[in-house]
């Protein structure tokens, strides 16, 4: 009884270890982008319950190094809120002095269910010059009350924080190969690298959910044949 019980408790923590939920963060899509340029970055949420629905989104913009031009785009079932803010230094563009700036996008009125993942674009440009990095913290808000705070920076040479905030990374103009950026004309390229990359992310975690199931079902039916044997040796010694 002791070796079967042992090799159940084995069986249930294989099961625990493998099969325990993928963590899937909110990132932003492409990872990097070219410094002047516009860019269609994407957003893209899972949910990472079982019990409980995305409901809202909040992604905060940089002020300190402010994009001049963002637009959203339409999302069917999501209501959109734009909030912005006076700019401490106002940016020079092609059109004329840009005073104030987007500082808080709101997705809200749609719902992500468990399993699912939801894309929120924004056309944004020209991307700041005087930085290397844009960190957009974002607050994902669940049906059943619970706020995720994905606003964790990474410290460099550090491990990944536990709810790390998406981040795109700056590169100078013609160095961002395969992302969606563009000219100053506000005119966006194709963003079919990203989406590649965003899918590769997909992928990943169905790969991670699969092997847990199976690693689930093995451990049940490593402890179904202990307790088979257990019996038949009981039965034996009867």
């Amino acid at each position: 009884m002791r070796r079967t019980a042992l090799v159940a408790l084995a069986a249930a923590a294989l099961t625990v270890l493998v099969a325990g939920p993928a963590v899937a963060h909110v990132t932003v899509n492409p990872r990097e982008a070219a410094k002047g340029g516009f860019a269609e970055l994407t957003f893209r949420v899972p949910n990472e319950m079982d019990n409980a629905s995305t409901t809202k989104l909040e992604v905060s913009f940089p002020t300190d190094t402010p994009i001049a031009s963002v637009s959203v785009r339409p999302l069917p079932g999501w209501q959109v809120a734009v909030a912005k803010t006076k700019l401490a230094q106002p940016v020079q563009t092609d059109d004329g002095e840009i005073t104030e700036g987007v500082s808080r996008i709101t997705w809200s009125g749609g719902k992500i269910a468990p399993g699912q993942y939801e894309n929120f674009s924004v056309s944004a440009g020209p991307l700041p010059e005087n930085a290397d990095q844009l960190v957009f913290k974002a607050l994902q808000t669940y049906s059943n009350g619970e706020v995720v705070r994905w606003i964790e920076e990474q410290p460099a040479g550090g491990a990944e924080p536990e709810h790390p905030a998406p981040v795109l990374k700056l590169t100078a103009a013609g160095e961002s190969g395969g992302t969606s950026t563009g000219t100053g004309n506000g005119q966006v390229a194709a963003a079919a690298p990203a989406d590649a990359a965003s899918q590769a992310e997909v992928d990943s975690a169905k790969r991670i959910g699969i092997l847990g199931l199976t690693a689930g079902v093995i451990g049940v039916i490593v402890g179904i044949v202990a307790l088979v044997a257990a019996a038949r040796r009981r039965g034996a010694g009867a």
